[in-house]
């Protein structure tokens, strides 16, 4: 795990092989800024989805905003009750409350940027990560 630079001005560097790390098997998420940089303000992450990624399971979070902007391939994305494929420059936001999921049913890679707001979430990517070491 690199550690993410954080010059005394307050500005955050991030480079293409830096952040936390967290793989899944066909799903990984390297989390580029999270509650310790932000003041607990957001995390923001990329997720990388395999081909054939199934998707981590609806869900929704009570008190966070989600938000996911389409780096490459064709992801869909859960929103109540309807799926949407998306392609590169997409993007999508998700009150709290809202019942969402995403996958790659596609034969390319697909890489989501993600906004988490509040911040937080990165608390739950150890218990996420056995998740899918259990049952994946």
């Amino acid at each position: 795990m690199t550690k993410i630079s954080k010059p005394a001005t307050g500005v955050l560097l991030c480079g293409p092989e830096d952040g936390r790390r967290y793989d899944m098997g066909l799903l990984a998420a390297r989390f580029l800024a999270d509650e310790d940089e932000t003041d607990a303000g957001y995390s923001i992450s990329e997720w990388i989805l395999q081909p054939g990624q199934p998707g981590v399971g609806a869900h929704s979070h009570d008190a966070n905003d989600e938000m996911f902007f389409v780096l490459s391939g064709n992801p869909d994305i859960l929103t109540g009750d309807d799926w949407h494929t998306l392609s590169p420059g997409a993007f999508v936001r998700i009150p709290a409350g809202v019942t969402h999921d995403f996958r790659n049913r596609g034969d390319s890679e697909a890489r989501l940027l993600n906004l988490f707001i509040p911040g937080g979430f990165e608390r739950d990517m150890p218990k996420i990560v056995d998740w899918f070491r259990d049952n994946g």
